[in-house]
């Protein structure tokens, strides 16, 4: 039975115990239990995990951050001024903040900090969230010494000009890649992501690998000061051994796995306890529209006509999510609540496949990964496509494999889902959908439409978010007609939190919650 507010715990786990003592009245540490392995590093050069992202949103700040409903705002950067032709972003910087060790932030930081995640050097890094940056691709690349968009005016003045226009350039300076990190941060990664220094709300304190990460409050921090001393993340591989813990009392919060959402939510004790957010995470199924009947857009309409999506998204998903319209989730801009979704309409999806000129069906291969719930998924999918004669063929693949297949174009329909790595519209639009991006850049559907690529573009350059909005949106629906995927879910995030967490917020994107307004009340 899950613990109330005023009940005293029991003994506390080693890890905890040699984290933070074993007051069983715990009030002054925060725990954590989201991650279920190790961070990559704690440096931000090299964030290319969730695990990663999560603690070095800890530890440092970025020019801009994200609140938990994704909105982006100033952090290191007090605000900025953005020139006429939308190419040049001028960041007045905050003055008198300090890193963990007492060094100052400056300008120079900024620049430094970069060239760190810019550096061919730093072999498996995340540079591109600055490519917008002119001369960050050459600098990348090795092909230049310096920065050229990058201009330092004084210490507390800095300028980025950029390649073309790109409105949401400051999401990408909320990105864990682009956060600051000391002049004097070593050249070794390796050794900075054991002993990471920022001006972050926390302070790293000690790193137990496939254990735990322990934080300490940054009393001297520019923003909202923890309402605790410690933060702990703890790393907890097994789904169970998490629940276990939380239901002990000794972790604060704890995912909830689809296929036990319902289990949970029948649960009087429990029920109350869950909280949920959208995420921005879209199931999929890409349609290599190049490829044999698939060419045809009819052919790809009367497939999604032919799946009881909801089935799905209920049976096999707990109802974790909902049903996509398109490709932009309901909490961005440019999402249209109003475009009705595929039914499911086995007779419209015969006729659409007789006028194609396909009376006795088709015959697919759907690909899927081999991690749960995909091959349950290709086997309901296969089972509904049989219904209006077309015969498909699921090929199961380890996950690389399954994504190099889908991205050569060797894939009829590849199962997938597709996570954003920024809050905007544009993370699900460019990637998926533009014909820039054939393959590796994310459209494994190989899908081309140039008046959907120019709606892209036009958006990209678009300032206005209003109009930008309507741009998106426009090119939604076209794409949505075309019918490049099987449009499935966007999914929905559920954790537990315990009773006595006061102030915490399930965040739309995974480093959108810093726990520095988060407190204990028993």
């Amino acid at each position: 039975m899950l613990l109330n507010a005023g009940l005293f715990f029991t003994v506390l786990g080693t890890s905890v115990i040699s984290c933070g003592g074993n007051d069983n009245q715990r009030t002054d540490t925060l725990v954590d239990s989201r991650d279920a392995y190790d961070p990559r590093s704690l440096d931000p050069a090299l964030s290319t995990d969730v695990p990663t992202g999560r603690a070095v949103t800890y530890i440092f700040d970025g020019l801009t951050r994200f609140t938990e409903e994704a909105e982006v705002l100033p952090n290191l950067a007090e605000s900025w001024e953005i020139s006429a032709d939308g190419l040049t972003y001028t960041f007045k910087l905050k003055t008198g903040v300090l890193f963990h060790d007492g060094t100052p932030f400056t300008a120079r930081s900024v620049e430094t900090s970069f060239e760190r995640v810019l550096d061919p050097k730093t072999l498996g890094g995340r540079g591109w969230p600055l490519y917008p940056v002119r001369g960050a691709k050459e600098f990348a690349n090795g092909k230049s010494d310096r920065i050229a968009g990058l201009k330092i005016m004084n210490d507390s003045i800095l300028q980025l000009t950029l390649v073309e226009p790109f409105a949401i350039f400051p999401k990408m300076l909320a990105m864990p890649a682009t956060f600051i990190t000391p002049v004097h941060a070593s050249g070794d990664s390796l050794n900075f992501g054991e002993h990471p220094i920022g001006t972050g709300p926390w302070k790293f304190v000690e790193w137990r690998h496939d254990d735990y990460i322990k934080f300490a409050r940054n009393d001297r921090y520019h923003g909202d000061i923890p309402l605790v001393d410690t933060l702990i993340a703890r790393i907890i591989p097994e789904q169970s051994s998490a629940v276990a813990e939380f239901e002990s009392g000794r972790v604060d919060i704890v995912p909830i796995p689809a296929q036990e959402t319902r289990s949970w939510e029948a649960r009087t004790d429990a029920a109350t306890l869950l909280q949920s957010s959208p995420s921005l995470r879209l199931m999929y199924a890409a349609i290599n529209t190049t490829r044999g009947p698939l060419k045809d857009a009819r052919v790809r309409r009367a497939i999604n006509h032919a799946i009881d999506i909801d089935m799905l998204l209920n049976r096999l998903m707990g109802g974790r999510g909902a049903r996509a319209n398109g490709v932009i989730p309901s909490t961005l801009t440019g999402y249209n609540s109003k475009r009705p979704v595929y039914k499911y309409d086995t007779t419209l999806a015969k006729r659409l496949l007789n006028e194609a000129g396909y009376p006795n069906g088709v015959d697919i291969e759907l690909w899927c990964s081999q991690g749960e719930p995909m091959p349950r998924m290709a086997q309901t999918i296969q089972a509904y496509l049989a219904l209006v004669n077309i015969r498909v063929k699921i090929v199961q693949r380890d996950a690389s494999s399954m994504r190099e297949a889908a991205r050569n174009g060797a894939t009829d329909i590849a199962l997938k889902d597709w996570f954003a790595d920024y809050p905007d519209a544009e993370a699900f639009l460019y990637p998926l959908l533009h014909s820039s991006n054939f393959g590796v850049g994310g459209n494994v559907s190989f899908y081309s439409n140039s008046q959907v690529d120019s709606l892209i573009n036009s958006a990209r350059r678009q300032q206005d978010e209003a109009k930008r909005a309507e741009l998106y949106e426009v090119a939604d629906s076209i794409s949505f007609y075309d019918a490049p995927m099987i449009y499935l879910f966007f999914y929905k995030e559920v954790f537990a939190v315990q009773p006595w967490l006061k102030g915490y917020k399930v965040p739309s994107i995974f480093n959108g919650q810093r726990w520095n307004t988060v407190g204990i009340s028993r």
